[in-house]
């Protein structure tokens, strides 16, 4: 952690700090040292010419599931944390169905953190189960998961039982300074549906989950945030309607906040094709208005948070009808250049979308980090914008390739990730 290191003639962009401009960082001992001039005796260990990139804080992702322990035939900790650290990803989020058992007890917090640890990526943060077994019925020991490490709680994409368990859930994380992380689906309306219910699901006759069975979810929800005064985080939103209730909630004052997956701002049904089940996801892909609104809600700031939504599978839980299949997209290593094509068809800054990357989604954690400030963790992507690349195995690092843009020229790649001032990734030894 002694190295010095010096990362030169990048252009630097860190939106907690209103910073765009092109320079050099100078880090020490894990933390940035200075900005533009190098202190006074600084001889660098090691130089990292940044020249035509851009160097900014490293990503922080809201949801990856990991799959270890308990799914390892479909990924492990070791195989996605080197997925991620060559995304530019340096803290990552893992929801609590993530693995088997469920993170319900402090002792899977550890082994996921020991892990991890073995695995030279130790910027992992557990997200504890909001029930226990994620049974929707027993409310989990919160506190002690909060005291392991847990930044938040969450049920996952599991039901609760009711919606008194709900606000009891929410009654407890308060008394705890727990933000509960809420994916809203009312699950009697999306019961065995895999598409959204619209003219996709017509023409094939598959079953379908309609809008409403969000829009409810979430209106339920922020009524009783408004009862309990819990802090609730919306994940992975997908609908418009959810998005004009948060953002009606948002102006009236009630502390929420939501993420949106970087599939859902690119993809709607209209792009599924029938017998590809890497198009599979839940929520489903909506119509082009729910994705167009879903986009306007992140220019407004009503979304603060794009994350990737990871979640790898082995072949096998892919091979199917596309009904009996299991949804999730491999999305690590899309996250950036996905990122820049909203940038590059005028949809967002390129300062707003780092700051949906990094900044605000460590504002949601409490974390002291996603930001370039003297004294902070050296945590930085380094990216040139402009780098072509094929998603396919000569290029891909997570365990899972169920991605509906495997095949595809993508632009934009990651070429240094740095976390905590230790090279993690670097694109010249691969």
């Amino acid at each position: 952690m002694s190295a010095r290191i010096e990362i030169q003639h990048g252009r630097i962009i860190d939106p907690a700090n209103n910073l765009d401009a092109v320079g050099s960082i100078y880090i020490k001992s894990g933390k940035i040292l200075a900005l533009f001039e190098a202190p006074n005796g600084f001889i660098a260990d090691t130089i990292i010419d940044a020249k035509n990139k851009i160097v900014c804080p490293g990503f922080i992702d809201l949801s990856v599931r990991l799959r270890e322990p308990g799914y390892s035939y479909k990924a492990t900790i070791s195989s996605e944390t080197k997925a991620a650290a060559s995304a530019g990803i340096t803290s990552i989020c893992v929801p609590p169905d993530s693995c088997k058992p469920v993170i319900d007890t402090p002792a899977v917090v550890e082994l996921i953190k020991d892990k991890a640890e073995i695995a030279n990526y130790t910027q992992v943060y557990p997200i504890g189960a909001l029930s226990q077994r994620l049974a929707g019925k027993e409310l989990s020991a919160m506190f002690a998961l909060k005291q392991s490490g847990c930044v938040a709680v969450s049920n996952a994409s599991q039901p609760l039982e009711n919606l008194v368990i709900l606000r009891r859930a929410m009654e407890y994380a308060a008394s705890h300074d727990l933000t509960v992380f809420y994916r809203p689906n009312e699950a009697a309306l999306s019961y065995q549906g895999c598409v959204h219910e619209g003219h996709f699901a017509t023409k094939y006759g598959l079953p379908a989950i309609p809008e409403a069975a969000e829009s409810i979810a979430v209106a339920e929800c922020l009524e009783l945030a408004e009862l309990t005064g819990c802090r609730i985080h919306f994940s992975q939103l997908s609908s418009k309607r959810a998005v004009i209730k948060i953002h009606q909630a948002q102006k009236y004052g009630l502390k929420v906040s939501a993420d949106v997956a970087m599939h859902q701002l690119h993809l709607s049904e209209d792009d599924i094709e029938i017998f590809n089940s890497a198009y599979h996801v839940q929520p489903p892909l909506r119509s082009v208005a729910d994705k167009n609104y879903l986009q306007e809600g992140v220019l407004n700031g009503t979304i603060a948070v794009i994350c990737s939504d990871h979640q790898p599978h082995d072949f096998d839980a892919k091979l199917g009808a596309f009904p009996e299949t299991e949804a999730g997209i491999s999305a690590l290593e899309t996250l950036l250049p996905l990122s820049l094509k909203l940038v590059a068809e005028q949809k967002i800054s390129l300062t707003d979308v780092i700051a949906c990357l990094t900044c605000k989604p460590a504002q949601i954690l409490g974390i002291n980090s996603g930001n370039l400030a003297l004294g902070s963790a050296a945590d930085i992507c380094i990216f040139d914008p402009t780098l072509e690349w094929l998603c396919n195995h000569e290029n891909w690092l997570s365990a899972g390739n169920n991605t509906p843009f495997w095949g595809n020229t993508l632009v934009g790649r990651v070429t240094h990730t740095l976390q905590a001032g230790k090279l993690i990734y670097s694109l010249e030894n691969l």
